[in-house]
Protein backbone atom coordinates (compact mmCIF):
# COMPACT_ATOMS: atom_id res chain seq x y z
CA UNK A 1 0.00 0.00 0.00
CA UNK A 2 1.40 3.42 -0.83
CA UNK A 3 2.44 5.16 2.56
CA UNK A 4 0.11 7.96 2.03
CA UNK A 5 -3.02 5.89 2.18
CA UNK A 6 -1.23 3.55 5.15
CA UNK A 7 -0.74 6.94 7.54
CA UNK A 8 -4.34 7.81 6.48
CA UNK A 9 -5.99 4.32 7.37
CA UNK A 10 -3.54 4.06 10.40
CA UNK A 11 -5.69 7.45 11.49
CA UNK A 12 -8.64 5.61 11.49
CA UNK A 13 -7.60 2.80 13.16
CA UNK A 14 -6.20 5.49 15.81
CA UNK A 15 -9.28 6.96 16.02
CA UNK A 16 -11.33 4.00 16.44
CA UNK A 17 -9.11 2.16 19.25
CA UNK A 18 -9.50 5.19 21.23
CA UNK A 19 -13.54 5.20 20.99
CA UNK A 20 -13.07 1.18 21.96
CA UNK A 21 -11.23 1.85 24.85
CA UNK A 22 -13.87 4.73 25.69
CA UNK A 23 -16.38 1.86 25.67
CA UNK A 24 -14.21 0.05 28.20
CA UNK A 25 -12.75 -3.24 25.02
CA UNK A 26 -9.08 -3.37 24.90
CA UNK A 27 -8.09 -2.27 21.37
CA UNK A 28 -4.66 -3.20 19.35
CA UNK A 29 -3.05 -2.06 16.35
CA UNK A 30 -1.40 -4.82 14.43
CA UNK A 31 0.22 -3.44 11.56
CA UNK A 32 0.94 -6.75 9.54
CA UNK A 33 -0.34 -10.60 9.45
CA UNK A 34 3.58 -11.58 10.91
CA UNK A 35 2.58 -10.04 14.48
CA UNK A 36 -0.61 -11.85 14.58
CA UNK A 37 0.32 -15.02 16.29
CA UNK A 38 2.97 -13.67 18.72
CA UNK A 39 0.49 -11.10 20.20
CA UNK A 40 -2.45 -14.10 20.41
CA UNK A 41 0.24 -16.39 22.41
CA UNK A 42 0.89 -13.35 24.68
CA UNK A 43 -3.01 -13.26 25.52
CA UNK A 44 -3.16 -16.67 25.99
CA UNK A 45 -1.75 -19.70 28.83
CA UNK A 46 -1.21 -22.90 27.84
CA UNK A 47 -3.53 -25.20 28.55
CA UNK A 48 -6.58 -22.82 29.12
CA UNK A 49 -9.99 -23.56 27.91
CA UNK A 50 -10.43 -21.88 24.32
CA UNK A 51 -13.45 -21.91 21.70
CA UNK A 52 -13.86 -20.24 19.02
CA UNK A 53 -17.37 -18.36 16.52
CA UNK A 54 -17.76 -19.15 13.02
CA UNK A 55 -15.43 -16.71 11.32
CA UNK A 56 -13.34 -16.83 7.90
CA UNK A 57 -10.52 -14.46 9.90
CA UNK A 58 -9.73 -16.92 12.11
CA UNK A 59 -9.25 -19.63 9.54
CA UNK A 60 -7.21 -16.81 6.88
CA UNK A 61 -4.60 -15.43 9.81
CA UNK A 62 -3.80 -18.79 11.09
CA UNK A 63 -5.56 -18.51 14.47
CA UNK A 64 -7.23 -21.72 14.28
CA UNK A 65 -4.23 -23.99 13.47
CA UNK A 66 -2.53 -22.11 16.49
CA UNK A 67 -5.48 -23.41 18.55
CA UNK A 68 -5.24 -27.15 17.27
CA UNK A 69 -1.54 -27.06 18.01
CA UNK A 70 -1.92 -28.82 21.36
CA UNK A 71 -1.25 -26.17 23.40
CA UNK A 72 -4.70 -25.50 24.75
CA UNK A 73 -7.72 -27.15 25.36
CA UNK A 74 -9.42 -26.40 22.12
CA UNK A 75 -13.29 -27.23 21.68
CA UNK A 76 -13.41 -27.16 18.26
CA UNK A 77 -16.53 -26.94 16.69
CA UNK A 78 -15.20 -28.14 13.13
CA UNK A 79 -12.78 -31.24 14.10
CA UNK A 80 -13.88 -33.78 11.62
CA UNK A 81 -16.26 -36.53 12.51
CA UNK A 82 -18.55 -34.78 15.15
CA UNK A 83 -21.99 -35.77 14.80
CA UNK A 84 -24.59 -32.91 14.87
CA UNK A 85 -25.21 -33.17 18.56
CA UNK A 86 -22.06 -33.22 19.18
CA UNK A 87 -21.62 -30.06 17.50
CA UNK A 88 -23.90 -28.64 19.53
CA UNK A 89 -23.06 -29.63 22.62
CA UNK A 90 -19.18 -27.70 21.26
CA UNK A 91 -21.14 -24.91 21.16
CA UNK A 92 -23.30 -24.90 24.23
CA UNK A 93 -19.98 -25.52 25.98
CA UNK A 94 -18.49 -22.73 24.36
CA UNK A 95 -19.81 -21.08 27.10
CA UNK A 96 -17.76 -21.83 29.44
CA UNK A 97 -14.31 -21.48 28.12
CA UNK A 98 -11.85 -18.91 29.18
CA UNK A 99 -11.23 -17.24 25.98
CA UNK A 100 -12.97 -17.08 23.32
CA UNK A 101 -12.39 -16.08 19.23
CA UNK A 102 -14.39 -14.48 16.83
CA UNK A 103 -14.81 -11.66 14.11
CA UNK A 104 -17.29 -9.13 13.65
CA UNK A 105 -18.81 -7.53 10.64
CA UNK A 106 -17.96 -4.19 11.45
CA UNK A 107 -16.48 -1.48 14.12
CA UNK A 108 -17.24 1.76 13.58
CA UNK A 109 -15.48 4.84 14.32
CA UNK A 110 -17.21 5.81 17.86
CA UNK A 111 -16.67 2.66 18.97
CA UNK A 112 -19.15 -0.45 18.24
CA UNK A 113 -18.79 -3.33 17.26
CA UNK A 114 -21.74 -4.73 14.75
CA UNK A 115 -22.63 -8.32 14.24
CA UNK A 116 -25.33 -9.88 12.27
CA UNK A 117 -25.51 -13.95 12.89
CA UNK A 118 -28.19 -16.73 12.10
CA UNK A 119 -27.59 -19.71 14.17
CA UNK A 120 -26.30 -16.47 17.10
CA UNK A 121 -23.83 -18.88 19.36
CA UNK A 122 -21.10 -16.52 18.20
CA UNK A 123 -23.33 -13.02 19.55
CA UNK A 124 -24.75 -15.36 22.58
CA UNK A 125 -21.18 -15.70 23.44
CA UNK A 126 -19.54 -12.95 22.93
CA UNK A 127 -22.29 -11.03 24.87
CA UNK A 128 -21.52 -13.71 28.22
CA UNK A 129 -19.78 -16.47 29.37
CA UNK A 130 -16.57 -16.74 28.71
CA UNK A 131 -13.89 -15.24 30.70
CA UNK A 132 -12.16 -12.96 27.72
CA UNK A 133 -13.27 -12.76 23.93
CA UNK A 134 -10.69 -12.17 21.44
CA UNK A 135 -11.67 -10.64 18.29
CA UNK A 136 -9.51 -11.04 14.90
CA UNK A 137 -10.56 -8.33 12.39
CA UNK A 138 -9.09 -6.36 9.44
CA UNK A 139 -9.20 -3.26 8.96
CA UNK A 140 -11.20 -3.47 6.26
CA UNK A 141 -14.41 -3.52 8.37
CA UNK A 142 -13.30 -0.23 10.05
CA UNK A 143 -16.80 2.06 9.17
CA UNK A 144 -17.47 5.71 10.13
CA UNK A 145 -21.01 5.05 11.88
CA UNK A 146 -23.96 2.25 12.47
CA UNK A 147 -25.70 3.04 9.14
CA UNK A 148 -21.88 2.23 7.58
CA UNK A 149 -21.62 -0.90 8.97
CA UNK A 150 -25.04 -2.02 8.22
CA UNK A 151 -24.86 -1.41 4.50
CA UNK A 152 -21.67 -3.19 4.66
CA UNK A 153 -23.38 -6.35 6.20
CA UNK A 154 -26.03 -6.11 3.54
CA UNK A 155 -23.75 -5.80 0.28
CA UNK A 156 -20.57 -7.22 1.74
CA UNK A 157 -20.56 -9.65 4.37
CA UNK A 158 -23.89 -11.50 4.40
CA UNK A 159 -23.81 -12.50 0.72
CA UNK A 160 -20.09 -13.60 0.75
CA UNK A 161 -21.13 -16.04 4.05
CA UNK A 162 -24.33 -16.84 2.11
CA UNK A 163 -22.19 -18.45 -0.65
CA UNK A 164 -19.81 -19.31 1.60
CA UNK A 165 -22.57 -21.94 3.43
CA UNK A 166 -24.58 -22.53 0.33
CA UNK A 167 -27.65 -20.68 1.97
CA UNK A 168 -30.80 -20.37 -0.26
CA UNK A 169 -30.77 -16.85 0.20
CA UNK A 170 -31.69 -13.57 -2.14
CA UNK A 171 -28.27 -12.15 -1.23
CA UNK A 172 -26.44 -15.36 -2.76
CA UNK A 173 -27.64 -15.58 -5.81
CA UNK A 174 -27.78 -11.71 -6.56
CA UNK A 175 -24.90 -10.44 -4.62
CA UNK A 176 -26.58 -7.93 -2.29
CA UNK A 177 -29.29 -7.97 0.37
CA UNK A 178 -33.05 -7.95 -0.71
CA UNK A 179 -32.99 -4.78 0.53
CA UNK A 180 -29.88 -3.16 0.26
CA UNK A 181 -30.68 0.50 1.16
CA UNK A 182 -30.69 1.69 4.98
CA UNK A 183 -34.37 2.96 6.31
CA UNK A 184 -34.08 5.74 8.71
CA UNK A 185 -37.29 3.75 9.96
CA UNK A 186 -36.07 0.93 10.69
CA UNK A 187 -32.28 0.86 10.35
CA UNK A 188 -31.40 -3.16 10.79
CA UNK A 189 -33.74 -5.81 10.28
CA UNK A 190 -36.00 -6.59 6.74
CA UNK A 191 -39.45 -6.55 6.90
CA UNK A 192 -41.23 -9.28 8.39
CA UNK A 193 -41.10 -12.09 5.77
CA UNK A 194 -38.81 -10.53 3.12
CA UNK A 195 -36.38 -12.99 3.14
CA UNK A 196 -37.75 -16.20 3.72
CA UNK A 197 -34.30 -17.94 4.01
CA UNK A 198 -32.27 -15.06 5.67
CA UNK A 199 -29.12 -15.89 7.66
CA UNK A 200 -29.85 -12.38 9.39
CA UNK A 201 -31.56 -12.89 12.51
CA UNK A 202 -30.00 -11.04 14.73
CA UNK A 203 -28.35 -7.74 15.19
CA UNK A 204 -26.29 -6.74 17.79
CA UNK A 205 -24.56 -3.84 18.84
CA UNK A 206 -21.63 -3.77 21.23
CA UNK A 207 -20.97 -0.03 22.67
CA UNK A 208 -20.06 0.37 26.56
CA UNK A 209 -19.44 -2.81 28.10
CA UNK A 210 -19.65 -3.36 31.56
CA UNK A 211 -16.61 -5.73 32.60
CA UNK A 212 -13.27 -3.53 30.84
CA UNK A 213 -11.29 -5.68 28.85
CA UNK A 214 -13.38 -8.67 29.00
CA UNK A 215 -13.47 -7.99 24.99
CA UNK A 216 -10.24 -7.59 23.20
CA UNK A 217 -10.25 -6.07 19.36
CA UNK A 218 -7.37 -7.12 17.32
CA UNK A 219 -7.11 -4.94 14.41
CA UNK A 220 -4.53 -5.48 12.18
CA UNK A 221 -3.62 -3.65 9.43
CA UNK A 222 -4.15 -6.11 6.44
CA UNK A 223 -7.51 -7.65 4.35
CA UNK A 224 -9.00 -10.85 5.39
CA UNK A 225 -12.64 -12.19 6.49
CA UNK A 226 -15.77 -10.86 5.32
Amino acid sequence: MDSNKRKNREQQVERTIKALKKNNMEAIYIPSMDELLPTVRSLLTEGEKVAVGGSMSLNETGVSDLLRSGKYTFLDRNKKGLSPSEVAQVLLDSFSVDTYFASVNAVTEHGELYCVDGNSNRVAAMLYGPKQVILIVSWDKIVPDLRSAIVRVKNLAAPANAVRLGCDTYCNTHGKCINASVSDDNLMALGAGACEHTICSNYVVFSRQKFPKRIQVLLVGESFGY
